[in-house]
């Protein structure tokens, strides 16, 4: 009787924090994301150049609720907002299925890291699946039904593509032809496209969501309603991947570096198995300092930030986690999981996916920034690792940081050094002992979040 008594005012906790936690993160309160008109901006390994300067209102959330511009667009605005909006972008949510045992159904105020881990996972399949090119054709037209108004460049852009089509008289044959083709290939993308997001669905049996990911973490003492710190939430990630049963999943896998420290003799025994050669997701989860960021690694991020084979840096500030995707002189850009969404059932057909991609950026600057996070590469094949171990190793050396390397690569295995890399594991214990003890010693080091 007693124990159904304190059950019940768990749960009664539960949904007070829940309801709370839904109504101090559906707030909206306009900001504004500045962008300086001479300064490159890095998205991922890409760089864009803005003409002149763009100020964009926004909310906290990364929702768009306008936009005020001091004179006309050039260079490539519209491309940088169309690449951005079309990384996938996941938020707190409500009402979703009752995680487990527990009486939870949001993770607002609890599950930014959980959130951020899957944004990274899912630029990683992006790549993986459809290419780091690809964008979504709705991209812009959602940065437009999100704002008050449109840049000129864009209406404008629709407003010639409108008269041009007024304007064809003849039917070219060709020209039918390929755009057959260009609409199967749009089609197979879009396809793709929600197969990803569905992967990440917030109910039990997504490979991805939540509920998957909090069940993993309860082999390692965490339960619904805990903080997860960057490393841990690197280890689930990696669980999830091995144990997913997708066959269109069984040629990708993610290695977690062990204290700083990449083992490439390991991560060519994970790419080639039996002779197959996988993808590869490589975790690196560091320290940018002590209690604080040391700037001086700024511009090692920065270095990051710009190669080709990054996919984000799992991230924050202290109790809050953000997905860094790129930066602007000193400033990082990043996308917010603080937003509270309603469920979305991906059952359904043609489900929306509006609220799976941020319209806007946000801007933070790098001194805010907390020291504990965790780097994201991909390698498509291992030759494609030799040459991001190359190109790495350059931005290290690089950095006024160099005597003290964020990470570092060693040839050999772990085992050659007395670590052990991939234990053997019970199929009923996913987390070996070793590894329980790694993840405690990660969550008493990192930064609370909320």
């Amino acid at each position: 009787m007693e124990a159904s008594g304190t059950d019940d005012v768990e749960k009664l906790k539960s949904k007070f924090l829940s309801a709370w936690h839904n109504m101090k993160y559906s707030w909206v309160l306009k900001t504004k994301t500045y962008f300086r008109r001479n300064s490159p901006v890095f998205l991922l390994g890409k760089c864009y150049h803005f003409k002149y300067e763009e100020s964009i209102e926004t909310s906290p959330t990364g929702l768009n609720s306008g936009c005020e511009f001091k004179a006309d667009l050039s260079g490539n605005v519209d491309e940088f907002r169309k690449d951005f909006t079309s990384r996938i972008w996941l938020t707190y949510r409500e009402e979703f299925p009752q995680i487990g045992s527990s009486s939870w159904t949001t993770d607002c105020g609890w599950g930014c890291t959980l959130r951020t881990g899957q944004m990274l996972l899912a630029q990683g399949l992006l790549v993986h699946f459809l290419g780091r090119d690809w964008t979504w054709t709705d991209a812009l037209s959602t940065f437009c039904s999100e704002s008050e108004s449109c840049s000129p460049n864009t209406s404008k852009m629709h407003t010639m593509q409108f008269e041009a089509s007024l304007a064809e008289n003849k039917v070219n044959i060709a020209s039918v032809c390929q755009s057959a083709l260009n609409d199967f290939s749009c089609d197979h993308s879009e396809i793709i496209h929600r197969k990803i997001i569905s992967w990440f669905a917030d109910c039990p049996l997504a490979f991805f969501g939540l509920h998957q990911l909090v069940k993993l973490g309860e082999n390692s003492g965490k339960i619904a309603g805990d903080w997860y710190g960057p490393a841990v939430v690197s280890h689930l990630l990696r669980k999830a991947v091995d144990e997913s049963s997708d066959p269109e999943l069984h040629d990708i896998t993610i290695y977690v570096a062990q204290d700083c420290t990449i083992y490439s003799g390991d991560v060519h025994d994970l790419q080639c198995i039996n002779g197959l050669e996988k993808a590869i997701l490589i975790l690196v989860p560091v320290r940018l300092g002590g209690e604080n960021t040391n700037t001086e690694y700024f511009q090692f991020v920065k270095g990051i930030l710009s190669l080709e084979y990054c996919i984000g840096i799992i991230g924050g500030k202290p109790k809050q986690s953000y997905y860094f995707v790129g930066f602007q002189d000193d400033s990082l850009i990043y996308m917010d999981p603080h937003y509270c969404q309603s469920f979305v059932d991906v059952s359904i057909k043609d489900f929306p996916l509006e609220s799976f991609h941020c319209p806007s950026p946000k801007k933070m600057s790098f001194k805010k920034m907390d020291p504990s996070c965790t780097i994201g590469f991909y390698c498509r094949t291992a030759k494609e690792f030799d040459k991001a171990e190359e190109e790495l190793t350059k931005v290290l050396k690089s950095s006024t940081m160099q005597n003290y390397p964020l990470f570092t690569f060693v040839n050999g295995h772990a085992q050659d050094f007395d670590f052990v890399c991939t234990p053997v594991y019970d199929q009923d214990d996913l987390f070996t002992e070793d590894e329980k003890k790694r993840l405690k010693r990660f969550s008493t080091e990192e930064f609370v979040l909320l």
